[in-house]
């Protein structure tokens, strides 16, 4: 599948999750999630292996992706830290601090997007 910036869901199992919003282009991506307040749901950023929390305004849950969209890794990023980059992540999700355990995912879930033309 090849992604584009746009709106949508996160699934697991084949279950939406939680809304998402997926940032595919250079642009996008870059500004990522810096001077919101908050994400609805879950922002991915793809093609990416690592990211910071430098100027955020909330702390993170970060799961790293392989390219077969298997979470490789979850970390848990407080305000102003940089992460390491993960070799085989291709892309990573991005939410508020704690939602991932709150959506059940876990290293090892095979996860899923789907893209919303009404989101």
């Amino acid at each position: 599948m090849k992604l584009h910036n746009g709106r949508g869901w996160l699934k697991k199992d084949g279950t939406r999750i939680a809304p998402l919003e997926v940032a595919a282009s250079h642009k996008k991506r870059t500004r990522g999630l810096l001077g919101r307040n908050g994400v609805e749901g879950a922002f991915l950023i793809s093609p990416c292996s690592g990211v910071h929390t430098f100027q955020m305004r909330f702390p993170l849950d970060v799961a790293y992706l392989d390219r077969s969209w298997t979470v490789i890794a979850i970390v848990r990023m407080k305000r102003n830290r940089l992460g390491r980059n993960r070799l085989r992540a291709r892309h990573v999700l991005e939410a508020e601090w704690g939602a991932l355990e709150r959506w059940g995912v876990s290293r090892g879930d095979r996860l899923e997007i789907e893209y919303d033309a009404t989101r």
